[in-house]
């Protein structure tokens, strides 16, 4: 391909990835960071159920503090920002998906030990994640 066939090339890449960045949000970057497979195999992902849920009064934007079973691995506490989506008690005995083997965080007052984990709706709020059947807590996603 001659010079200023990939130069036209590359230009008209670029012109079709902004318009579908712009009517299609969800392709954005998708590109932009690439994950070694090795540090994906790592991320443990587990089935566990929420046993409560409270206001996290002191997150900056609305948000729950859950309270998830684990099965065999424990108990954990995390905080989601799924307030516009469900009510608390909705939530009660809800099985979710959540990575459990990343280093905990400080939220605020809240030390949170999982990351659960959810997908983006189209008004950018987020749905939580779930197995199709209830199965038992700590189950590892394969």
């Amino acid at each position: 391909m001659s010079d200023l066939l990939q130069a036209k090339y590359a230009v008209e890449k670029i012109q079709l990835q902004k318009i579908l960045n712009e009517t299609h949000p969800i392709h954005q970057n998708l590109n932009d960071d690439v994950t070694n497979y090795n540090v994906f195999e790592k991320i443990d992902i587990r089935v566990g159920t929420i046993l409560e849920v409270n206001d996290f009064e002191e997150s900056y934007t609305p948000a729950y503090q859950l309270t998830i079973d684990f099965g065999i691995l424990g108990i954990k506490k995390s905080s989601a920002k799924i307030t516009d989506v469900y009510k608390k008690e909705d939530l009660i005995g809800r099985q979710i998906m959540a990575i459990i083997n990343l280093n905990s965080k400080e939220i605020e007052t809240l030390k949170s030990e999982c990351f659960v984990i959810g997908v983006l709706g189209n008004n950018q709020d987020i749905i939580l994640l779930d197995p199709a059947r209830k199965i038992e807590n700590g189950t590892k996603i394969g």
